[in-house]
């Protein structure tokens, strides 16, 4: 009663009053949208400049393959031709992403591209109907809007490149290896290439890479890669150029892959953002080489993009038996959802030191190490509580505990005082009884960190992989690896390593044998989420990198108590990470040839495996102004507590920007 007492005294607002009401709220109505800015680019402002009809998908193409023009192409010297040893160029101006344009003939040479750009140098005619090019799937795209005023899908006008590892039906896919295809299309698209042009991402363009996804930026096909922060330094591989080419803003997005580092190195050299996504959770049909261990995911500049175009490819596929892991575990939101700007309160963030301990490096470490210090006191001031154990290891006394896990064979050959063998190598006491004693009591167990696993390769793998991969794309030239080592051209820099040898190699493969593979991933699964539970911790943080982006063919960076460029070993046994910048580099420290030492060889069937004495020096520190990243690891299909943390890093400290010599083109 009293409420509607109150509401009979409120005066009935007279017309002259509404009218007034109008006419205020136009005077103060907000100004119209910020015009669009290509450079820079998010998902969210490309499609909310589309709804307001500043931009169409065909102006955002054009407006990418402008860019494409101007900053793609070759940056170094070839003075033996795109095979031969090359020499570096300072401010080159140029970046060699990409080396596949989605544009029939017409348009390729009417935009004044090399005719190498060519979707198929097999196809000359390229009038397949049912392969449009990026310009008239952009075109059909804005036709939708006009008539319907509605987005094709969650990825309408997203402009994205694809590594070359992957299989595009509309372009050519080689692996950036310069082979002699019959056709050199493969007969249909990848899994989570459909995926994308479903949802509406426009595929301008193949990625160059190291050929055969070496970690090494450079292939035959492509020539030389080069970093858009300094173009005489690597961009990492081998999904070198997907991670150049969203630096530089030449497309929205990228695709890479990741093995060891191919999808968090380039992004992390590059400044951007990349996730390799647990394991099962996207397909790997449609790929040059697969492996137990080969994750496909996404670079981009922000999280909130990276969680997008996840969204859209993750999944359980029949033609990929691995990702049946995924079904009924993707979260009830979308990955998106989770990628906001906020607070952590309540979000307890382990810290590996085992990868920060400065003592077991070198001056290299110092000022990346520095940047990572920087990152855990912005995580606290978001409100996270930070499980540090200081001058300790995280998972070391996880390692200790679970010895049982862990032990093999192959294993107790690194502890011979306490796996002893006789002269014929034959075990001379009671392991079984050992490794009892060492879990009751797990201070008799060796020192054994993180750090010390090895990098197990499984046997045969890679063999019957590429050789699947052959067979299943049907090719009446290239039927088999043979094929692959004696028709194709090869670069010869042994700076470079070796990819013909590499086939060979693996071309002799006469087993299959995944245990060693297997065992070591579900060990170390086994240990990192036993760490996690018993210490309540929602991600754990690390360094991306210690080591900021070398110069091209210089020596390689050794590694120092098992430290490498970029931090792997964790990711690579099926756990999803994902980096995210977190500053520059003043200066850096670079290596050149020692001449006092003997060469170690890096290529060919001489090469040096593992942990070698340099035949390199240090010099410097130089000024470098190079991208560092922070790492987020977490438990399997926890991609949303990644993205949370992620995205409220990245928010309250914007490390990323923009390389200063791929800055917008002059009208």
């Amino acid at each position: 009663m009293k409420s509607a007492l109150v509401r009979s005294w409120i005066p009935r607002p007279s017309a002259s009053l509404i009218l007034g009401l109008v006419a205020l709220l136009l005077l103060v109505r907000p100004a119209s949208a910020a015009p669009f800015v290509l450079e820079e680019a998010t998902i969210p402002s490309i499609q909310q400049a589309i709804k307001d009809k500043q931009l169409t998908s065909t102006d955002l193409v054009k407006a990418y393959l402008t860019r494409i023009k101007a900053y793609n192409g070759t940056a170094v010297k070839e003075p033996e031709g795109i095979l031969g040893k090359i020499e570096t160029i300072p401010h080159a101006g140029k970046i060699n992403s990409l080396g596949t344009l989605n544009l029939r003939p017409a348009a390729l040479r009417a935009l004044g591209f090399p005719a190498k750009m060519a979707r198929s140098l097999t196809d000359s005619v390229d009038a397949n109907p049912a392969f449009p090019d990026a310009l008239e799937v952009a075109a059909a795209q804005d036709a939708h809007f006009a008539k319907t005023g509605q987005l094709v899908g969650p990825l309408h006008g997203v402009v994205m490149a694809i590594k070359d590892q992957y299989d595009t039906a509309d372009m050519r896919t080689t692996a950036n290896a310069d082979v002699p295809y019959a056709n050199d299309r493969p007969p249909v698209d990848a899994t989570f290439v459909k995926r994308l042009r479903a949802a509406g991402a426009i595929i301008l363009a193949k990625s160059n890479m190291g050929e055969y996804a070496s970690g090494v930026p450079r292939a035959s096909w492509s020539g030389t890669l080069n970093n858009p922060y300094d173009t005489e330094r690597s961009p990492m591989g081998s999904s070198s150029g997907s991670g150049t080419a969203v630096a530089a803003n030449l497309v929205t997005a990228a695709i890479a892959e990741e093995s060891g580092t191919s999808i968090r190195g380039p992004a992390v050299y590059n400044n951007c953002v990349g996730i390799a996504a647990t394991q099962e959770l996207v397909s790997r049909h449609g790929m040059v080489e697969g492996g137990i261990n080969t994750r496909v995911g996404p670079i981009t500049r922000t999280v909130g993009d990276t969680a997008r175009i996840l969204e859209v490819i993750a999944g359980y596929d029949p033609l990929d038996p691995m990702t049946s892991a995924s079904a009924r575990r993707l979260p009830p939101k979308p990955y998106s959802s989770y990628a906001k700007a906020g607070r952590l309160d309540g979000i307890r963030i382990g810290v590996m030191r085992e990868y920060t301990h400065r003592k077991l490096f070198t001056e290299e470490d110092t000022q990346a190490l520095d940047l990572f210090d920087k990152a855990l006191a912005d995580l606290k001031a978001l409100g996270a509580t930070l499980v540090d154990p200081g001058e300790g290891d995280l998972l070391t006394p996880y390692i200790k505990k679970n010895f049982y896990i862990l032990y093999s064979p192959a294993l107790a050959k690194k502890f011979p005082e306490l796996f002893p063998v006789d002269a014929q190598g034959k075990p001379t006491t009671d392991r079984t009884a050992t490794v009892l004693d060492i879990t009751m009591d797990p201070s008799k167990a060796p020192a054994f960190t993180i750090r010390d696993f090895p990098q197990v390769q499984a046997t045969g793998q890679s063999k019957h992989m590429l050789g699947y991969y052959l067979r299943a794309r049907g090719d009446t030239d290239i039927k088999t690896i043979k094929d692959l080592y004696e028709k194709a051209q090869f670069f010869k820099d042994e700076r470079f390593g070796d990819r013909r040898s590499g086939l060979v190699r693996k071309d002799k493969d006469t087993e299959i044998d995944n245990a060693a593979r297997v065992h070591l991933r579900y060990a170390v699964q086994y240990i990192v989420l036993n760490a996690m539970a018993d210490l309540n911790l929602d991600v754990i943080v690390s360094p991306t990198n210690n080591i900021p982006a070398p110069i091209l063919g210089s020596p390689r960076v050794p590694t120092k108590n098992g430290r490498p460029l970029v931090w792997s070993f964790l990711g690579a046994q099926g756990l999803p990470n994902m980096t995210v910048p977190a500053g520059f580099t003043t200066q850096v420290y670079d290596r050149v040839v020692d001449p006092t030492k003997p060469r170690i060889p890096t290529t060919g069937f001489d090469a040096v495996p593992g942990e070698t004495e340099p035949d390199s020096k240090l010099v410097g520190p130089v000024p470098a102004a190079l991208p560092v990243g922070i790492d987020f690891l977490g438990r399997p299909f926890d991609e949303p507590t990644m993205f949370t943390v992620a995205a409220a890093y990245e928010a309250a400290t914007h490390h990323r920007r923009p390389p200063a010599d791929f800055g917008p083109l002059k009208k």
